[in-house]
């Protein structure tokens, strides 16, 4: 239980529906949803494309998702991959001749096809109850009326605006400023765009006049993208991957996702007594960033859409030999940098309704603003997820036309004696599987609730060095110094994370990460 005389949240018990996400609107919209005879996948695209409104460079209807989704009054757990593709006409080889050694982060060259609306079509086909054009409504609503922008979300946009380009300065920034906290946003091109979703469903999207601002707008920016590389995106279904940590199965998407990371960060913390360590102290520190060092390496050999040696990776085996190569006292160096491009921008939305159908979404377009630039008409924001690629000859993850990247992003599950009890998610980009694995270690290891849990402090292991958030004693950030690590404070709050706990009575707790303007929600 928290100490009610200092500042911090309490969870959010409910009984008969519940949302977790970073913007207080959309968790309410979510809410809204469900009462109005949605179910938890309704709830949730209800939210995640209002967040893409509300939080513009974190995500938007030019990005991808990915979704693990526990059916009502059954316990399997099946993904769906929202994950969109390199253009057909996209080769590694040509940019190789071109010079490049690795994918520009903005710019046509960096655009994947969007994946996302044909994700959230399909599920809202397979699973829904209200129809895709009862659950775009509030989000074509706040789209037109405009949302006053948050703290958090203004914090954000100051830092991500300087890489708008073109006719994205035009759609994202007001009267040619960055907005401030309080002012409104609209986005009135998207209100037009989620009507033709909502009357034609996808075809809306990647058919007709709005994929063709998409593909014309990107061709004079030198895009390869073609009407037909729209036409045939398509999400796939997908089988989840999972992995034991003391009596809890954390459960992930499989790749072209970086879940494989988390269960292996925590395959090789389970050789080590982390119960006896200060869960904020230097030792914990120090072994989560040594295994995090060696996890992180091996998704840099192995993660792609075609993952052969995803079992190796998620064997004991390996996590065995890894974790004999940590040093109790000494940081080893870090994993060679990758030349493909991750990083921290996403959203993530978890709803748990009556009937128990979870819902674990996050939806994205990879960098602040993704790729920088957006359609001329309608001002849909293009991801950047093709910099997820590598342009090294013969590598697992290398471009292609048509394959789809490694990505960052990565919805969760926890299970226990074969029952779902926690959808979760921990937003931050790479940081995401060392984030899936604290927010584990830190409940099971050392017994907090969820929401203390994401309250904690956090620290990791990047290509900056030992990034460590103020909340960690002075005393430790020296020791970890001492030990040879390079400590840096993280300027920003580490990542962000949403939980809901379906416990032993059946009532829903809902947790909400403070570093985010959100709230968890239930009725």
């Amino acid at each position: 239980m928290r100490d009610f005389q200092v500042p911090g949240r309490s969870e959010v018990y409910a009984s008969n529906g519940l949302c977790a996400t970073s913007h207080p609107l959309a968790a309410k919209v979510a809410i809204e949803t469900l009462e109005a005879g949605g179910n938890a996948v309704d709830a949730a695209i209800a939210g995640a494309v209002l967040l893409g409104i509300c939080e513009p460079q974190m995500t938007g209807i030019g990005g991808d998702c990915f979704v693990l989704l526990k059916p009502a009054h059954e316990e399997r757990i099946l993904g769906l991959n929202g994950s969109g593709r390199a253009a057909a006409a996209s080769s590694a080889a040509e940019m190789r001749a071109r010079g490049l050694n690795a994918i520009p982060l903005r710019g046509a060259d960096a655009v994947t096809t969007p994946g996302a609306i044909d994700a959230f079509c399909r599920l809202s086909d397979d699973w829904g109850k209200l129809g895709i054009d009862r659950v775009l409504a509030p989000a074509i609503r706040y789209a037109d009326e405009g949302v006053p922008v948050a703290p958090r979300v203004a914090f954000d946009w100051a830092e991500d605006s300087k890489d708008l380009i073109g006719d994205a300065r035009k759609f994202y920034l007001l009267d040619g400023q960055v907005p401030k906290a309080g002012q409104v946003f609209r986005a009135q091109g998207q209100a037009e765009v989620l009507r033709r979703i909502a009357a034609k469903g996808r075809a809306g999207f990647y058919e007709g006049e709005v994929a063709e601002d998409m593909v014309t707008s990107l061709q004079s920016m030198g895009g390869q993208h073609t009407m037909a590389d729209f036409a045939t995106t398509a999400c796939t279904y997908s089988e989840p991957i999972s992995g034991p940590y003391k009596g809890i199965d954390l459960v992930e998407h499989p790749p072209n996702g970086q879940g494989a990371t988390a269960i292996l960060m925590l395959n090789i913390l389970s050789h080590f007594d982390l119960m006896a360590m200060d869960p904020f102290g230097t030792q914990r520190a120090h072994i989560e960033a040594e295994a995090a060092k060696l996890a992180y390496d091996a998704r840099n050999r192995f993660i792609a859409e075609a993952s052969p040696r995803i079992e190796h990776m998620l064997a004991p085996e390996t996590a065995a030999r890894l974790a004999a190569l940590i040093d109790p006292k000494r940081a080893m160096p870090s994993a060679a940098p990758l030349t493909e491009a991750v990083h921290k921008d996403t959203i993530y939305i978890t709803v748990v309704d009556r009937d128990r159908m979870a819902v674990s979404l996050i939806y994205s377009i990879f960098w602040g603003f993704g790729a920088g630039i957006a359609s001329r008409k309608f001002g849909i924001n293009f991801q950047n997820r093709g910099a997820g690629f590598t342009l090294l000859e013969g590598h697992p993850n290398e471009l292609g036309g048509g394959k789809r990247p490694m990505h960052t992003i990565i919805p969760g599950m926890l299970r226990k004696n074969g029952k779902v009890i926690m959808p979760f998610g921990v937003m931050g980009g790479a940081y995401q599987p060392c984030g899936h694995a604290r927010f584990v270690s830190n409940m099971v290891d050392y017994g907090l609730d969820p929401q203390s849990a994401i309250d904690a402090p956090r620290c990791f292991s990047g290509p900056e060095g030992l990034m460590v958030e103020n909340g960690y004693a002075p005393q430790v950030r020296a020791e970890l110094a001492a030990m040879g690590h390079e400590v840096k404070l993280s300027p920003d709050p580490i990542g962000g994370a949403q939980s809901i706990l379906i416990d032993d009575t059946g009532v829903l707790i809902g947790a909400s990460d403070p570093r985010k303007d959100g709230c968890a929600l239930g009725y």
